[in-house]
């Protein structure tokens, strides 16, 4: 007789038990020790796949107020990380609108609380065929479970991701982004460059590649494996894994918010660092970037108009709740002993972390390399490369990738019928702007 596993995901300690409780009464059923938390949700569903999608429940119980990522966004990572569990939320609001939105980001049902056991029976039966169906197919393609190895991620990526945006145009984001992410290769990190400035990627153009794919290929697959995201990447000469940006500006709406987290995802599993140039317009994409950042940093040259656009950029991130200032390091470029902004002055006034090091403005050692397109062969001896190698290994992308990588934080908050990630939050103001 087949079992079907259900994990129960409730904060609520008496929603926990009455759950428990009519889920042990359903006939060849198991129940699993609920989780009070979405993080830890995605921990034991990640230890689980680690082993084998066999060992996955075939059906996860969410409650509407799980926290601290809401349950939507929640059932959204449980659909992209771990596809062949059938997710079930349950909650007090039925309407349709609420229906709709739970199966865009990947539920497979719904029951109402209080909860019944008809009802409860009915749902978590049909959705325990479904996830039995999905990893009959999956089965087929040969390897345990599903998939054949090395044809699909599975549990959660160790690599880091630092994000490097620029407080305005010209501030010199491009060159910090491929030098930090040359560094890393020299320390003998596997890296990837991701280039999400991606109305105006130039990363190709610093490292002199002509690569005809771009993060665009990788828009709308629902499931990046291993092979896919090969095909994507192109190793260059460096060591350095780069995934660029379209050379089609107009393309790059086609990556959103979805898209950001599956790339990034899939390159935490094969990369130990994944360093992504995010430009200066901030979009979906690269708001996602940012949000999901293991080391967010910002760079801006010592002058007025500079500092007021990251002071502006800063505001806009806390606002959208994408990464608060404390949380932010401030990259000082083009520095001069003559300059009257300090970085103590930028600190203060855009209330983020400093670093140390200050990159010198020194355009005579840049032009040569930047003119070639050959950024790979800046003179070791020269101040900048020195001061932006310094600055990798102060921001701690130099050093091997952790055993575990913690989940990132989210803002807590109660169900909502829109997925709170900042490309809703972008494309509302925006909405509001046309209107």
């Amino acid at each position: 007789m087949t079992v079907t596993r259900i994990l129960p995901a409730t904060g609520d300690p008496d929603a926990a038990r009455t759950a428990v409780t009519l889920i042990g009464q359903l006939p060849s059923v198991e129940p699993a020790r609920p989780v009070a938390d979405s993080s830890t949700l995605l921990d034991v569903l990640s230890g689980l796949a680690a082993e084998s999608v066999d060992h996955l429940p075939e059906v996860v119980l969410v409650h509407e107020r799980i926290g601290p990522l809401p349950a939507l966004e929640l059932i959204r990572e449980i659909a992209l990380r771990f596809p062949a569990v059938g997710v079930v939320l349950a909650t007090s609001d039925t309407g349709p609108g609420l229906f709709s939105a739970a199966m865009d980001a990947g539920a497979r049902g719904l029951v109402g609380l209080p909860l019944s056991y008809d009802e409860l029976a009915a749902r978590i039966q049909a959705v325990a065929q479904w996830a039995t169906g999905v990893r009959r197919h999956l089965g087929g393609a040969g390897g345990p479970g599903g998939g054949a190895a090395g044809d699909r991620f599975t549990g959660r990526g160790t690599g880091r991701v630092a994000t490097v945006t620029g407080a305005k145009g010209g501030v010199g984001t491009t060159l910090c982004a491929v030098q930090f992410a040359l560094a890393a290769a020299a320390a003998g990190r596997r890296t990837a460059l991701v280039d999400l400035d991606l109305q105006a990627g130039d990363v190709g153009s610093y490292l002199d590649v002509q690569f005809r794919r771009s993060v665009v290929d990788l828009a709308g697959i629902q499931d990046i494996s291993p092979r896919v995201l090969a095909d994507a990447v192109y190793e260059h000469p460096t060591g350095l894994a780069l995934l660029l940006a379209p050379a089609d500006g107009e393309r790059g709406e086609e990556v959103d918010e979805r898209t950001t987290r599956l790339v990034l995802t899939a390159l935490r599993h094969r990369y130990e660092l994944v360093v992504v140039d995010c430009g200066t317009q901030m979009t979906g994409a690269n708001a996602t970037a940012v949000e999901l950042a293991d080391v967010a940093a910002l760079v801006v040259t010592p002058d007025v108009v500079a500092v007021r656009a990251a002071k502006r950029m800063v505001r806009m991130w806390e606002r959208l709740q994408v990464r608060k200032p404390e949380d932010t390091t401030m990259l000082v470029n083009r520095w001069t002993r003559h300059t009257e902004i300090n970085p103590s002055l930028i600190e203060k006034i855009t209330r983020t972390r400093p670093t140390r090091t200050p990159v010198p403005a020194n355009y005579k050692e840049l032009a040569p390399v930047l003119d070639a397109g050959r950024v790979q062969d800046l003179d070791a001896k020269s101040s900048v490369k020195q001061a932006l190698w310094k600055l990798a290994a102060e921001l701690d992308l130099l050093r091997a990738a952790p055993d575990e990588n913690a989940a990132t934080p989210a803002p807590s908050g109660a169900l909502a019928l829109r997925t709170p990630g900042p490309v809703s939050r972008l494309r509302s103001r925006r909405g509001n702007r046309e209107g």
